[in-house]
């Protein structure tokens, strides 16, 4: 056995036992989790037997498990009792050592909505560091309710190769007026060997803590959300002061805020108080007081009043570079407000957001999970849209839904392994399940909508920028309503690339964005349009090898029908001259690929891939390619760019636009007749608002923008139609 298998009994030597003399954790915020809460009497469960619902049965065989020595313990009755004694939930954290090894255990096994399972995290100290070495969770443990302990067994599923996988945890039941009672985490091989014994005391109600700094921007309108009463408007549950703390303490999880807090004055950017994917991810490395490239426990939200997109985006999940899900934002824009409704959305939108710092998926896209789950789009969760809703669209979602995590998402919170939870560990999603079956051509459509994926060109070289172009039409003669986001930003288009290799990967877009409703009745001749900017996201490069790729999109409708596209084949071309392989060096990137994605940014740690553009600018300057970089760097250079710095009399930092330099790279990179036809009319739109700028000191610093989200077009009218 490995002597890095902390389950081993080679573990056992120099044990080492816990302090008991920490303090015992109080809670008073979330109702049904206080550590005071009567766990199951005796009258539950005779001893010696499980409790399942209202069924008790016997477990034959069970291992007896010595108590942890030198801790209290409850002392059987002298005599038989007429009425069941009150005893102490059990669930929530506990922590051990065993040798070099620490263990955070984690009982689910009563109190509120309790999940039934254990799970815990190892982490191995040497010398003086100390360092993650695994997780396991038992998902499926018979419970065995004595008098005087509970007793969970079963075997479990971890992420190393585990000598001794099967789990036993006895939990003392002690009395509500006695001092919480230590956990024993014992583990055995397959044959039933005794091997390494953890002796863990108790530690918090919660299952884990999360250090959150919340910031908020001047501009926000007051006042800034608190906490919403869940029964100001009909619902699904019983009525409540929630605020976004209480909403995670309710799933078991304790939102710590920081000293930060701090209103971020705007005063110095002028008129332009929006805010850029670009800015707030420069401005959360500059800004977030706890941030680093490494997995912790530790979030950032960021309260602003707009997003450059305008008030249909309510939040964004916006960590791009590094170790992601560590910071997101909300915009009032959309949502702020003093009625019983905007606190409703205030309240949902937060949680939604920091979910996604939590690796949740929205709840229509569960099937692009690591490993893949059932999706579940009328799940009443946070992580829902409520006018996706397919019950009754947004009235019949806030008419049921309880404020709350589904059991699933709740299991994942709980008990996740650490870097699938942990903000800064995997990242967000997967896409495994997302694959071959999106490429295959559907059996049956009858959702009355088509899907058109087309790019401008069929080959591209080796580094240049993939822009697909997206189309939705109806083929229903009486009209089909449909919502109009196509971005693969938004979620409700999913991207798929089968590569040269055989392998197929999901697109996966670097920046989640929560949207409001957004639908239209698509007539005969209508169309949706949108432009999207395929060649890196979360995955990295998708593009960045030489060879035949296959693309398709899927459109989540409405009617939560998923509307195949056409089957998209594109050709990267293998270089042909020193110019070629030049090129593609230059382009080819994580930087440079965050650029494209964010269309240009001032961010110090961007600053190599800006070196590149800078580079083929110099270098290349009349080559096709080098209109992309002209597009990033003129959007880029074009716009009033502001970061909040983590200190100073100068909370934010602004860089004013640069319209002649803007105007300039513009021009060329439209000339050119590069990019997509839409891209170009964006780009042409830009171009016209920077030389209005530059032309009129009045609006000098007005804010200029790159609509990614395209609206409805309709067919032009001929001539003497009205």
């Amino acid at each position: 056995m490995s002597q890095l298998d902390p389950t081993g009994a080679e573990s056992m030597t120099d044990e080492r036992q816990p302090d008991n003399g920490n303090g015992l954790a109080s809670y008073d915020e979330a109702p049904g989790l206080g550590n005071g809460e009567p766990g199951i009497g005796e009258a539950a469960a005779p001893p010696g037997m499980v409790q399942t619902g209202a069924v008790a049965f016997e477990i034959p065989g069970m291992p007896a498990i010595a108590p942890a020595p030198g801790l209290p313990q409850t002392r059987p009755p002298l005599a038989p009792q007429a009425a069941a004694v009150s005893r102490k939930a059990v669930s929530g954290c506990y922590a051990g050592t065993l040798g070099a090894f620490q263990v955070d255990l984690r009982v689910d096994i009563d109190r509120a909505r309790p999940m039934r399972r254990v799970s815990g995290d190892f982490y191995q100290t040497t010398g003086r560091t100390v360092a993650y070495c695994g997780s396991f969770v038992v998902d499926a443990p018979t419970i065995t309710a004595g008098s005087t302990q509970y007793v969970v067994k079963g075997k479990g599923r971890f992420t190393f190769a585990a000598g001794a996988p099967q789990v036993v945890v006895t939990i003392p039941r002690v009395q509500a007026h006695q001092p919480q009672g230590a956990a024993t985490l014992q583990f055995l091989t397959e044959a039933g060997a005794a091997s390494a014994v953890y002796h863990c005391a108790y530690e918090s109600v919660y299952f884990r803590t999360v250090r959150i700094e919340t910031d908020s921007v001047s501009d926000v309108e007051p006042p800034l959300f608190g906490s919403y009463d869940t029964g100001s408007l009909p619902s699904g549950g019983a009525g409540r002061p929630l605020s976004v703390v209480g909403a995670f303490a309710e799933a078991g999880i304790a939102l710590s805020p920081t000293a930060g807090g701090n209103v971020i004055d705007l005063e110095a950017a002028g008129i332009d108080a929006t805010w850029s994917d670009a800015e707030l991810h420069a401005s959360m490395e500059k800004h977030f007081s706890l941030w680093a490239d490494l997995p912790q426990w530790c979030v950032w939200q960021l309260v602003a009043q707009r997003h450059d997109e305008g008030p249909g985006l309510y939040g964004i999940m916006f960590d791009v570079a590094g170790k992601e899900r560590q910071g997101c934002a909300v915009f009032h824009a959309g949502i702020g407000g003093t009625t019983a409704e905007k606190q409703r959305d205030q309240l949902y939108t937060y949680v939604h957001e920091l979910g996604h710092c939590f690796n949740l998926l929205h709840s229509w896209q569960k099937h692009l999970a690591s490993p893949p789950q059932a999706s579940r789009p009328d799940s009443l969760s946070w992580m829902n849209y409520p006018w996706k809703y397919p019950k009754g669209s947004a009235a019949g979602y806030w008419r049921n839904f309880d404020f709350r995590f589904d059991d699933e998402e709740l299991i994942h919170l709980r008990h996740g392994f650490r870097n699938d939870v942990i903000m800064g560990g995997s990242g967000f999603g997967a896409g495994a399940a997302l694959g071959r079956d999106v490429l295959a051509d559907p059996i049956q459509d009858e959702s009355g909508l088509v899907l058109q994926l087309s790019t401008h060109q069929r080959s591209f070289a080796l580094g240049e920028p993939m822009l697909v172009q997206l189309t939705l039409r109806t083929t229903d003669t009486r009209g089909r309503r449909a919502h109009t986001w196509l971005h693969p930003d938004c979620g409700l288009v999913h991207i798929v690339i089968a590569k040269p290799s055989g392998e197929v990967c999901a697109y996966e877009p670097m920046i989640d964005h929560l949207v409001g409703a957004r639908e239209k009745v698509l007539g005969a001749g209508d169309k949706v349009e949108e432009a999207a900017y395929i060649g890196y996201g979360k995955g990295g490069l998708y593009f960045d090898q030489p060879g035949q790729y296959r693309v398709r999109a899927a459109y989540s409708a409405l009617d939560g029908s998923q509307v195949l596209s056409n089957m998209l084949t594109v050709r990267v071309r293998y270089p042909v001259s020193e110019t070629d392989d030049q090129l593609a060096e230059l382009f080819i990137g994580d930087e440079q690929g965050a650029l494209m994605y964010l269309l240009g940014s001032d961010s110090d740690s961007l600053r190599a891939g800006n070196d590149a553009f800078d580079e083929v600018l110099d270098r290349f300057g009349e080559h096709p390619m080098a209109t992309y970089a002209k597009l990033v760097k003129g959007v880029n250079a074009g716009r009033i760019f502001k970061t909040i710095s983590a200190a100073g009399p100068e909370r934010v930092a602004v860089r004013g636009a640069r319209a002649e330099e803007s105007a300039a790279l513009l021009a060329g990179a439209t000339r050119a007749e590069v990019l997509t036809p839409l891209c170009n009319d964006k780009a042409r739109a830009s171009l016209a608002a920077v030389q209005a700028e530059a032309q009129d000191g009045e609006t000098a610093g007005r804010r200029m923008t790159w609509r990614k989200y395209s609206a409805m077009s309709a067919p032009k009218p001929q001539a003497g139609v009205r």
